[in-house]
């Protein structure tokens, strides 16, 4: 019998984590910006709870779910958007910018896709097992230089898997005026095989992942799945055109949380949401008490605090 209850504690707590950011922001507690992952969590978790010990992802301005399925602290990430010395990266990296263990994250729009191939290629002539994640949405592939890597990872047969995550808004643009075509035939013309999901449950994602990550290991060549879903909150901290009623709409109808809820028993599904609430409530208080950077005017800023 699946393990369902893992995946659920998994992504209410990147659910919590996102709600306090943007419940926060307003009364400036975060600096720069920040872009949630509400209504795509099924993807971080259903993803990356297939990884190897070294295997690396390669996430976006849309991380702090990757980052949170990915096994990072979340006090942590609370800190590094508060700018706090406690942070993932120091304070220096925010929202965006994270690099932990075998992650990383940037706000270049596409500019993650050439990054990933890279260490991708690194892996496989070192001969080494690991493979590399690479999450992307719709909005990335009006970029030029995605393509130039999906020829060079076909090409040169690199051990990568790139998950598109079609939210069908490249910022506030809907796809049907940014993309013509289809997503699957763009890497269908560079030979990547392309798996598409329309779904929003977490197990189904899951069960494709792991045979998709089983074919990049086996075969050493890109693979890709295509995750078509709806973004639940703003593209950003309060940009969002769509009506209030379309949204919640979407939430009856799609919310991966409220999904995969029914599989648990209502007793057991209260219990972890308490847990959950109670630990994102604590991470976030301890990392506001946490101490500002010291500035320096050494070279060396010295170690990144994380844990």
């Amino acid at each position: 019998m699946p393990d369902i209850q893992t995946p659920y504690r998994a992504m209410l707590r990147i659910r919590c984590f996102e709600e306090t950011v943007l419940n926060e922001f307003s009364r400036g507690r975060f600096y720069g910006t920040t872009h949630t992952y509400l209504g795509q969590e099924a993807h971080a978790v259903g993803v990356l709870s297939h990884l190897g010990p070294d295997d690396i992802v390669v996430s976006n301005h849309r991380c702090h779910g990757h980052f949170l399925a990915y096994g990072g602290d979340m006090r942590s990430l609370f800190a590094e958007l508060m700018g706090r010395a406690t942070g993932v990266c120091g304070g220096r990296g925010g929202s965006q910018h994270l690099h932990w263990r075998n992650f990383y994250s940037n706000g270049i729009l596409g500019g993650t896709i050439p990054l990933a191939a890279g260490m991708a290629l690194a892996e496989k002539f070192k001969r080494s097992e690991v493979i590399t994640i690479a999450f992307l949405g719709d909005g990335t592939l009006g970029e030029g230089v995605v393509y130039e890597t999906l020829n060079m990872t076909s090409l040169w047969s690199a051990p990568i898997m790139f998950v598109v995550e079609n939210n069908r808004l490249a910022q506030s643009t809907p796809i049907n005026r940014h993309l013509a075509g289809t997503i699957a035939a763009r890497f269908s013309a560079f030979g990547i095989p392309a798996t598409e999901l329309d779904t929003s449950d977490v197990m189904a994602i899951s069960e494709s992942a792991s045979l998709i990550i089983d074919r990049v290991k086996s075969y050493h060549s890109p693979q890709a799945l295509i995750l078509n879903t709806f973004r639940l909150g703003p593209h950003s901290k309060g940009d969002d055109p769509r009506p209030t009623n379309e949204i919640e709409l979407l939430r009856q109808q799609f919310d991966p949380i409220a999904i995969h809820a029914q599989r648990l028993e209502v007793n057991f599904r209260s219990q972890i949401q308490a847990e959950v609430e109670a630990e994102v409530n604590q991470a976030f208080l301890t990392a506001l008490a946490d101490p500002y950077p010291i500035p320096s005017n050494k070279a060396d800023p010295g170690p990144i605090i994380a844990a």
